[in-house]
């Protein structure tokens, strides 16, 4: 006659719990501790796109209105772009 187990599910729910908790305190303390790591060393921000900021995109369409609007010459315009693209 062959032996029956007693409620092998419960075995089975009991163990992979028990897993199952254990796998996910392990991955919680390596996440503290890369996480400090990442902490005391902190990246660079990323450059701003095409090299220029958003006040100087601002900057330089207020001087190219200016320019359409006759206020300033081609030569104080190409002064002031080059000074803001430098």
């Amino acid at each position: 006659m062959p032996i029956r187990r007693r409620r092998p599910l419960l075995r089975a729910a009991a163990v992979g719990g028990g897993a199952y908790a254990m796998g996910k305190r392990r991955a919680e303390s390596q996440g503290q501790m890369a996480g400090s790591s990442e902490q005391a060393v902190a990246p660079p921000p990323p450059p701003a796109a095409g090299g220029m900021s958003a006040e100087a995109v601002q900057r330089l369409q207020e001087l190219a209105e200016l320019h359409k609007q006759g206020v300033l010459t081609d030569e104080e315009f190409a002064a002031q772009k080059a000074r803001l693209l430098s």
